[in-house]
C-alpha cells in the first residue's frame, strides 16, 4: 500500500527526516511514536503533500505510483488520507455539506458522476450509525464550537465516509478524555479492512490500549530506528526514549 525508501526531508532549509523506511501493506495498522522533534508530525504531512516541506532524497510509493509530484488534493483524490491535529473551523459550512462536496469532488477528479442524494443520504446514515453519531451533530458548522472529542469524533466521520486506502492518524488522541478516545478508536477498528492500511502517529502508549497496531515503530532523529509489536510501545510507556539513544550510540 504505501512504500517508503529512504526519504530526506526538510523545512526552510532544516532537515528533518535523514533516510527512513516504512513499508505498509493493505490490512494493517502502523504505530509509529517517537519523542517530540523526532519528526512524526513532518512524515504524516509529506506523505500528504504539505508544499512547506521539501523531499530532498528518497521515494514515496502508493500502490506502487510514486506520489512525490502530486499535490495534496491529488493525493487525497487518490485515497490519502490526513487527520489533522487541530482541525479547522468552517463558518456556516455543516459537515454534511462538507462532506456530500469532498465526496463528490473526490468522484469527480476519478472521472465519475456526483454521488446520487439518495445513496449519499444512505452512506451517511450508515456511517454516522457505525460511529455513535447523532443526527443534530451533522448538521452543524464543521468544528465550529466542537470539544476537542468531537473534533476527533468528526476526522474519524469524514474518514468513514472518504473511504481512503491509506488513512495517518496525527497525534489523534492529543487532548482526549477516555470517553472520546475509546470513542475515536472503536471507529478506526471498524474501519479497518482488507482493502486499506492505517498509520497512528502518536506520542504516548494509552492509544494502543485500544487500536492494537501490527507493527510499533519508533521514530528517532529522523529515522525509524526500532521495530516491533505493541510490546515495544509498552517498553517505551515504561522506560521512556533514553534508552532508544543509548541503544543507536552503544
Amino acid at each position: 500500500m504505501l512504500k517508503i525508501t529512504d526519504l530526506h526531508a526538510s523545512i526552510e532549509g532544516k532537515e528533518i527526516l535523514k533516510g527512513l523506511n516504512l513499508n505498509v501493506k493493505a490490512g494493517e495498522i502502523h504505530a509509529i511514536m517517537g519523542p517530540n522533534g523526532a519528526g512524526k508530525s513532518t512524515l504524516a504531512n509529506i506523505i500528504a503533500g504539505k508544499e512547506e516541506y521539501k523531499v530532498t532524497k528518497g521515494k514515496i510509493l502508493l500502490e506502487t505510483e510514486d506520489i512525490e509530484e502530486l499535490a495534496p488534493e491529488e493525493r487525497a483524490h487518490k485515497g490519502v488520507f490526513l487527520s489533522f491535529q487541530y482541525p479547522v473551523e468552517i463558518p456556516g459550512v455543516t459537515v454534511t455539506n462538507f462532506m456530500k462536496t469532498a465526496i463528490n469532488e473526490t468522484r469527480k477528479a476519478q472521472g465519475l458522476e456526483e454521488m446520487p442524494a439518495k445513496d449519499m443520504l444512505k452512506k451517511i446514515r450508515e456511517k454516522s450509525e457505525l460511529l455513535e453519531i447523532d443526527r443534530k451533530f451533522l448538521s452543524r458548522s464543521l468544528n465550529e464550537g466542537f470539544s476537542g472529542g468531537e473534533k476527533k469524533r468528526n476526522e474519524i466521520f469524514q474518514m468513514a465516509m472518504m473511504e481512503p486506502k491509506l488513512a495517518i492518524l496525527d497525534e489523534t488522541d492529543s487532548g482526549l478524555d477516555i470517553d472520546a478516545l475509546r470513542i475515536v478508536a472503536n471507529g478506526v477498528n471498524k474501519l479497518k479492512s482488507d482493502n486499506n492500511a492505517i498509520i497512528v502517529i502518536t506520542h504516548y502508549q494509552r492509544l494502543l490500549d485500544y487500536i492494537v497496531p501490527d507493527f510499533v515503530h519508533v521514530l528517532y532523529d529522523g529515522k525509524i530506528v526500532k521495530s516491533g509489536t505493541k510490546d515495544l510501545a509498552l517498553e517505551l510507556e515504561e522506560k521512556g526514549y533514553d534508552w532508544i539513544k543509548e541503544e543507536i550510540n552503544a
